[in-house]
This record gives C-alpha cells, sequence and structure tokens, in this order.
C-alpha cells in the first residue's frame, strides 16, 4: 500500500514540475526563486485548508462549510480588533482557533450523534454561517482603517526570507504529518475511513474520531479565517465563496479518496499547489482566468479516474475467471 502512495505522490510532483517547465517556456520570470515562492505563499489559505479536509475525507466524510467557517472566523476577529485594537495578537489567534473549532465540532456533533449525512450537515452549516455573519455584521465591511496595523502585519511579517503566511502553512504541514504518521489517533482515522466495521471490533470509535476530524478540520479553518482577512485587510459576508471546491478539488487531486482511508499530507500539498501553479500561471501566460475552473475541473475528472483503477482488486479478475470455469 505505502509504495502506492508514494509512487502516486511522486507521479504528481512530477506532472507539477512539468507544469512549471511549460509555463517556464512561456515566461521564464515564473520559474524564478522569488516567484515559486510568491506562489507558495498565494498557496497557503489553501493548503491549510486542504489539510483540514483531508482529515475528515480519511474517516469517509466531508465538510463543504469550511470557507463558510473561515469567513465566520474571520469576521469575529475582526470584529474584535476593531471595537478592542488593545487585544494582543496571540489573544486573537487562538480566539480564532477556539471559534472555528467551536464551529467544526457542530458539524461534527450533528454527524456522530444524529447519524445525519456529513455531506447534508455541511450543506446546512455552510448556509448558517453565512447567515450568522450577516447577523452579527449588519452586512456590513470590516476594512483596512478599522483594523488595528499589528493585526494586518502577521502574514506579512518576515522571517528567513519568508512571510509568516508561509510559514504557518508548514508549520501545519509538519503538525498534521506527525499527527497521521506517529500518532493513535492519527492511525484511528485511517482505520475509520479504511474499514469503519473492522475499526469498530478493534475498540475505536467511529463517531468520535469524526467529531474529533471535524473539530481539527474547524480549528485549521479558523487561523485560516484570521490570516484571510489581516492579509487581504478586509471582512465582509461573502468572503471565500466558492473556496470550499478548490479545497476539495486540492484534495482529490492529491490523491485522498473520497471513499475514506486513503491519502498523505504529502499529495495534499502537492494538490493545492498544482492548483495554486495554475491560478497564478494563468494570467501571466495570457489565458483567461476563466479556464482556471475549467482545468481544474478536468484535473479532477482525470485524479478520480487514476484513483478509482489504482483502487481496483485483483480479486475481479479472479472471480471472472472462477465464472468461466
Amino acid at each position: 500500500m505505502m509504495p502506492l502512495k508514494l509512487s502516486r505522490d511522486a507521479l504528481l510532483a512530477l506532472v507539477l514540475i512539468a507544469l512549471v517547465g511549460l509555463i517556464y517556456l512561456r515566461f521564464p520570470a515564473f520559474a524564478s526563486p522569488a516567484s515559486l515562492l510568491g506562489v507558495f505563499n498565494d498557496t497557503s489559505i489553501l493548503i491549510i485548508l486542504a489539510l483540514g479536509q483531508m482529515t475528515v475525507v480519511l474517516t469517509r466524510c466531508i465538510d463543504l462549510s469550511m470557507a463558510s467557517n473561515l469567513a465566520l472566523t474571520g469576521m469575529c476577529t475582526a470584529m474584535l480588533n476593531a471595537s478592542m485594537p488593545s487585544i494582543p495578537i496571540p489573544v486573537l489567534v487562538l480566539a480564532a482557533l477556539a471559534i472555528g473549532a467551536l464551529l467544526g465540532s457542530i458539524n461534527g456533533l450533528l454527524v456522530w450523534k444524529l447519524d445525519i449525512p456529513p455531506i447534508v450537515v455541511t450543506l446546512g452549516t455552510l448556509t448558517i454561517f453565512r447567515g450568522i455573519i450577516f447577523l452579527i455584521s449588519d452586512g456590513q465591511w470590516v476594512n483596512a482603517h478599522e483594523m488595528s496595523p499589528a493585526f494586518k502585519a502577521l502574514p506579512r511579517a518576515e522571517f528567513a526570507g519568508l512571510p509568516m503566511l508561509s510559514w504557518v502553512a508548514v508549520t501545519c504541514v509538519i503538525c498534521l504529518y506527525l499527527l497521521l504518521t506517529r500518532t493513535p489517533l492519527g492511525r484511528a482515522f485511517y482505520a475509520v475511513g479504511g474499514n469503519p466495521d473492522a475499526a469498530v471490533y478493534t475498540g475505536i470509535n467511529v463517531g468520535k474520531n469524526r467529531f474529533n476530524a471535524f473539530v481539527l478540520s474547524g480549528a485549521l479553518s479558523g487561523i485560516a479565517g484570521y490570516l484571510w482577512v489581516s492579509r487581504y485587510a478586509v471582512a465582509y459576508v461573502d468572503i471565500a465563496a466558492g473556496f470550499e471546491l478548490d479545497v476539495v478539488a486540492a484534495c482529490v487531486i492529491g490523491g485522498i479518496s473520497i471513499a475514506g482511508g486513503t491519502g498523505t499530507v504529502v499529495g495534499a500539498v502537492l494538490g493545492a499547489l498544482f492548483l495554486g501553479v495554475i491560478k497564478n500561471a494563468l494570467p501571466v501566460v495570457n489565458i483567461s482566468p476563466f479556464w482556471q475552473q475549467a482545468i481544474s475541473g478536468a484535473a479532477i475528472i482525470i485524479a478520480v479516474v487514476f484513483n478509482a483503477r489504482s483502487a481496483r482488486r485483483p480479486g475481479r479478475i479472479i472471480l471472472k475467471q472462477a465464472e468461466r470455469t
């Protein structure tokens, strides 16, 4: 199983390198180190959200409310900062994590305790969270002049040549990799998605682990919400509208199986970077941005077909041979 995952990640990495190479032929400056670091920085929020989505998808669930969680958390932190500028930034970051985790726990509880399909739950909360944003803000924006300089400075502050936004994404990647590969919780996520019935017999609480996945996904959405509004210095109802589709696309392209139990952190990061390269490269090579959705959709279909063919079991061939005899 592990060689298959490694070969999938390696193949996606080669495709990504080839894509950058093709863009280089048309616009060499795009492949410069500074430009590629800029692409990574622009994709950092998508990477963070893709990691959160991955944890949920591993357990055979899906979270379509991540972008709405991001928007609600971002609005809450922006309003807090606008009304009380003296609140330390670390406190606001912790508040974003807590609000996001709380919103994720609502999804998790509905899936766990009421046994409602995850897609139904998160479609509902997607709309509810957007409605709450409108209620608490009265439809008004929080603009740059209402935010404190410290609030807006964090994502742009540089350390060792990289903005803090990129460092937060790198930290999330490392932490989630360690969680999924070195802890019982991470192994439980894979077990629940791989075979929920077998997981029960081994003493794993399927519902509780799905709840944990939603809480983790919500917390990552929360920190992404703060980073989004502080980077772009604006908060409003429709922040990141439709962005959940990019998050799901990044996971699918990265080889995370919608059927659960299969996927790697490296794959999720590569899937997000693939979309990030496309998004940043299209204007550079004079291709209409409207093609981005078409290219992303085609990449999703190809990825799903590849995943389906890779998941085929030799047993099907044996059964066909048995029918002939």
